[in-house]
């Protein structure tokens, strides 16, 4: 993609999510996220009716008389952006692959993030991490961002969310909302997962193709895996062969949900032809 064309489609991107984020999101994302993290600020002496759950021992034991730890709310906010790139992401039966769609996603929640003075980082991964943009504020850098989802090419094809995961964990120090978005045809993420829910907000964005779920019957086909480049020619009149399919999609798709439960994070189903904005909207209602 030459320099030109690159920036006609960062004009085209930024155009299309700071409208919605500006007239819709905006408002949303402060009040789903604003105010949730808090940070210590003094300890001062127990009176009645403070939550217990705060008594400072350590000074409580110093004085012989209970002092509680007052926290304040964390004006600024860091949101993080976990991008899958594998080459899964790069199939789509409408008007957008999977990958487009995530970029979309990643630019709007960046511009809401935008509007409220916060940071913004992105974390790009395949099997392994592709690439960590650290957190940082202004419109040039969301412009950044933006160029790296859309041009970025991955050196590796397959999908290892733990690794992500772990990735994160080690480099995000503070409190962050973390929006991981990927069609999770990956396995054994949980844990990693579990362990990053624990400090951070964390939501996962589960984006993927109606015929991702379901295989219609039109004889045999050659298919090409996106991830491991096999080709193999498939008999989709084969009623087990079908069944087989529709399977390991529901398979995955009850491992991401139970993942994402078990880490006390959100978890939104995006199909292609859903409307995101409704979708992530109805999310930040129901915060």
């Amino acid at each position: 993609m030459d320099t030109k064309e690159l920036l006609k489609k960062v004009r085209k991107i930024e155009i299309k999510t700071r409208r919605l984020s500006d007239a819709v999101f905006g408002g949303e994302y402060h009040s789903a996220f604003k105010g949730r993290g808090m940070t210590f600020s003094e300890v001062r002496q127990y009176q009645y009716g403070d939550d217990v759950r705060n008594i400072d021992w350590n000074v409580t034991a110093r004085y012989s008389e209970p002092f509680i730890k007052v926290f304040e709310e964390e004006r600024e906010l860091t949101l993080m952006l976990v991008a899958d790139v594998s080459g899964s992401t790069l199939f789509g039966t409408q008007e957008q692959m999977k990958r487009e769609i995530i970029t979309e996603i990643s630019a709007t929640l960046a511009f809401s993030a935008l509007q409220n003075n916060d940071k913004v980082g992105l974390l790009l991964f395949s099997d392994q991490v592709e690439l960590f943009v650290p957190p940082k504020k202004g419109k040039f850098h969301i412009l950044r961002i933006i160029r790296e989802l859309l041009e970025f090419e991955p050196q590796h094809k397959t999908t290892d969310m733990a690794a992500a995961m772990e990735y994160l964990g080690g480099v995000l120090k503070k409190k962050a909302i973390v929006f991981v978005m990927s069609d999770f045809m990956s396995a054994n993420y949980q844990k990693a997962l579990q362990i990053v829910g624990r400090k951070h907000d964390v939501t996962g964005i589960r984006v993927y193709d109606h015929r991702e779920e379901e295989l219609p019957a039109m004889g045999l086909v050659p298919f090409v895996d996106q991830e491991t480049g096999k080709q193999r020619i498939i008999n989709t009149s084969s009623r087990s062969v079908r069944t087989k399919y529709a399977a390991h999609f529901k398979e995955n798709a009850a491992y991401f949900k139970t993942a994402f439960t078990k880490a006390d994070a959100g978890a939104i189903d995006l199909e292609t032809r859903d409307n995101y904005t409704t979708k992530l909207l109805g999310y930040f209602k129901r915060r």
